[in-house]
């Protein structure tokens, strides 16, 4: 569901150095549309994870910091913003590696991302859509997070995301190590997220999952955006699908020693 002319994140034109010395993103400029989902596509160390720590406040204990360009989110300029008010403002993020507090209860996990909501009615209301949305955490809320699977870990991570109700939320790598058919469970967990009304900027290194939900796309490579297009142009490409996908256009196969000797011929760069 996409709102048209209306961005609810707005990226222009950024830099980010860390140690004021590596420059990892190079005049990066993106937007998610209001009611979107927007998929970033690159290889690890292109910049993806980066860019998510410059929208939510994250850089500095990473030693990173915002040289150039800015970051708007719903019209307000959020550039190098404290990151407990990018998630007052509506900003949440599910962190690659999923980060759940593995010796708390599924329950105190979920409630510690209420921490920005006013009531207890709204934190009732927060629950009781996440209990909705993931009901095998429903069933398991005095479980210890630790001893629940990996796909259960990243539905509590989504889940306690979703506890501060964001307009806005933030996915890095959430596939990362899942079995297809979970992948498929998160894929359509995003997707029903979506439809509830939140915008989605999703990291993924999965590009078919990943632009199977979208609706745009950007491809980053060494802190630049080399390509961007509606989802179903990236997924119809040659390149992409050659390079991100692993089918090549003419639906020829290789063997592995092919695929480890192929190097991949850049049109877009060129």
């Amino acid at each position: 569901m996409v709102a048209d002319g209306e961005s609810v994140l707005s990226v222009s034109n950024l830099e980010v150095v860390y140690d004021d010395v590596v420059l990892v993103l190079r005049g990066l400029s993106l937007t998610v549309p209001t009611g979107g989902v927007v998929a970033l596509l690159g290889a690890n160390g292109a910049g993806k994870t980066t860019l998510l720590r410059a929208v939510t406040g994250l850089l500095h204990p990473h030693r990173g910091r915002i040289t150039k360009g800015t970051v708007q989110f719903d019209g307000q300029d959020i550039t190098g913003a404290d990151p407990a008010r990018v998630v007052r403002l509506g900003i949440a993020q599910v962190m690659e590696g999923r980060r759940i507090f593995a010796e708390m209860t599924i329950d105190e996990n979920l409630r510690a991302g209420a921490h920005t909501r006013r009531s207890r009615a709204e934190v009732r209301e927060s629950y009781a859509r996440v209990l909705d949305l993931f009901p095998v955490l429903a069933t398991r809320r005095r479980s210890t997070a630790g001893y629940l699977s990996g796909g259960e870990q990243q539905m509590l991570a989504i889940g306690r995301a979703l506890m501060a109700a964001p307009r806005l939320l933030l996915l890095d790598e959430p596939s990362l190590g899942l079995a297809p058919k979970l992948v498929e469970q998160v894929r359509d967990i995003i997707r029903h997220i979506n439809e509830q009304g939140t915008s989605v900027l999703l990291v993924e290194q999965n590009a078919m999952m990943a632009l199977s939900i979208a609706d745009f796309g950007y491809v980053l490579e060494v802190g630049t955006v080399v390509r961007d297009g509606p989802a179903g142009d990236l997924l119809a490409d040659e390149d992409i699908r050659e390079f991100y996908l692993g089918a090549p256009a003419d639906g020829s196969q290789r063997s592995f020693a092919e695929i480890k000797s192929y190097r991949r011929k850049k049109r877009w760069s060129a």
